[in-house]
């Protein structure tokens, strides 16, 4: 008898329990998965210059440069608001915090930068699972929306993403996957997507530090803090009133030398060739 011929309420009671599982990645010494706690603190804690600032009013994206080894802050000063999430979920988790890091794609795969400081660290995980500084989810974008409403709207995340790089010599195509910082995210028990009201505060913030020359965008979503979510005209009518701006400053570290010292380096590119077995046409084994 074929499995799919059982019933399926008796292969669920026949089922044999499954031990604990163990992350697929785990990170040990000298990995790049785990950072020098020192180091990074002592970055995180040193004298620095402010380099660049402005706020992103609501409704809106931009994009600007840190150079590798800069720092990198993103806050809410009045309240909540090509980089491989994938791949960065598999390798730390499905929300980031201080220690971890987002990870470039194939075939480059290299960090991109280091969380070195979180004030929403405390938030944890919420009574339905929700954690903050998403992976799970995309962006909003005005395709899935015109899918689901019928509308038009021009000021969705992708589309200011898009706007934003396109100054830089790039296009809509390179606006890939994204983080969803201070939004509060999780699966629920049929393992659908659920979104919660963000749980920043005025002056919350999350830090970056570069460790390559990078080029960030940032939407200020036309969510808001996810309050008064929903989908068509009245819906974006009503959102803008928990709609706030993001600030954005970019720090150089005084001491230029600190970072070398404790041994860091600009992040380099998998050793991998790329050849992906196309010299051995038969397979591996192949003579």
């Amino acid at each position: 008898m074929s499995a799919a011929d059982i019933d399926p309420a008796q292969r669920l009671k026949d089922r044999k329990p499954i031990p604990k599982p163990v992350p697929a990645y785990l990170a040990t010494a000298g990995s790049p998965l785990t950072v020098d706690k020192v180091l990074y603190e002592s970055a995180q804690k040193a004298p620095r210059v402010l380099v660049e600032e402005f706020t992103l009013p609501i409704r809106s994206g931009k994009a600007w440069k840190a150079p590798a080894g800069s720092i990198v802050r993103i806050s809410t000063p009045e309240g909540p608001q090509r980089f491989w999430a994938s791949r960065t979920r598999q390798l730390h988790a499905s929300h980031v915090s201080v220690g971890d890091r987002l990870w470039s794609n194939l075939p480059y795969i290299r960090p991109l930068v280091t969380i070195i400081a979180d004030t929403l660290a405390w938030y944890g995980k919420d009574e339905h699972g929700g954690r903050v500084h998403d992976l799970l989810g995309t962006r909003c974008d005005p395709y899935i929306n015109s899918i689901l409403s019928g509308g038009s709207y021009d000021f969705q995340c992708h589309s200011n993403l898009t706007r934003a790089v396109i100054p830089h010599g790039l296009n809509e195509s390179d606006v890939h996957d994204v983080i969803n910082i201070f939004q509060s995210t999780g699966l629920d028990e049929q393992g659908r997507y659920f979104m919660n009201p963000c749980p920043a505060g005025p002056g919350d913030y999350i830090e970056f530090l570069a460790e390559q020359d990078v080029l960030m965008a940032l939407s200020t979503c036309p969510g808001g803090d996810l309050s008064l979510w929903g989908f068509g005209e009245d819906s974006e009518e009503e959102m803008i009133k928990c709609c706030r701006p993001l600030k954005v400053e970019v720090f150089k570290i005084e001491d230029e030398g600190l970072l070398q010292r404790g041994g860091w380096k600009p992040a380099e590119v998998s050793p991998y060739k790329g050849r992906h077995g196309m010299n051995i046409p038969l397979g591996e084994n192949a003579g």
